[in-house]
C-alpha cells in the first residue's frame, strides 16, 4: 500500500465530500489509480507516458465541448 501523502485527487471529484473521483500516484515510471471510494479495493498502474497521453486527450476534448 502506498503512502496516503502520495495520493492526489482530481480537481473534477465531484460534489459533497469529493470522493466521486479516482485518485493518482506517480511510481517510478509509471502512474497508480485508485477509486477514491474503495482505495482498498485494488491499484492500476499504467505507464506514465501512457497516461500523459491519456490527460493531454481529455483537456483538449474539454476544449472542444466549451
Amino acid at each position: 500500500m502506498m503512502s496516503p501523502d502520495a495520493w492526489q485527487k482530481s480537481s473534477f471529484s465531484g460534489g459533497g465530500q469529493g470522493d466521486a473521483c479516482v485518485e493518482v500516484a506517480p511510481r517510478h515510471s509509471r502512474i497508480a489509480i485508485r477509486d477514491s471510494k474503495n482505495p482498498a479495493r485494488g491499484i492500476l498502474t499504467v505507464p506514465a507516458t501512457a497516461f500523459a497521453a491519456f490527460v493531454g486527450e481529455l483537456k483538449r476534448s474539454q476544449g472542444r465541448q466549451e
